[in-house]
């Protein structure tokens, strides 16, 4: 399946994390949207940031490796790649993008938003018919 997904992150803690070529970028304590896609295996993409054993290769390999974090959620919906970067405009006027996050091979200004409350976001999931995805470890 192709598609896109959105992580829904918890840090519970302030803290300055190392973010690949980003460098050091101070995150507050809270909740964080990250958007994504896979236009091969979603399922596997998804599943690669739920593991904690992996290469970090992406930004948002460096945000999850922390200690502090947790995934509360993952949404996901059936979807062309271009549909990632209209979702990310979306988040974009509601929500503080962490600037040229997830966005370097788009012109998005940031695929990672930092979420000052999350009814919003649960209104565009639903409106996009965004699914929850269900996973057993």
């Amino acid at each position: 399946m192709k598609g896109i997904y959105i992580l829904l992150i918890f840090l519970s803690k302030d803290e300055k994390i190392r973010i690949g070529a980003l460098g050091n970028i101070n995150f507050v304590k809270g909740f964080y949207a990250y958007i994504g896609s896979s236009q091969n295996n979603l399922e596997k993409r998804i599943l690669r940031h739920l593991s904690k054993n992996k290469k970090l290769f992406w930004h948002i390999d460096y945000f999850i490796n922390s200690k502090n974090i947790k995934i509360l959620s993952v949404f996901y919906k059936n979807a062309e790649k271009f549909s990632e970067c209209k979702i990310a405009e979306i988040l974009n006027k509601y929500y503080l993008p962490i600037k040229n996050f997830g966005s370097s091979d788009c012109k998005c200004t940031s695929h990672f938003f930092f979420l000052n409350n999350l009814n919003k976001l649960f209104d565009i999931l639903e409106k996009f018919n965004f699914s929850k995805f269900i996973y057993y470890l």
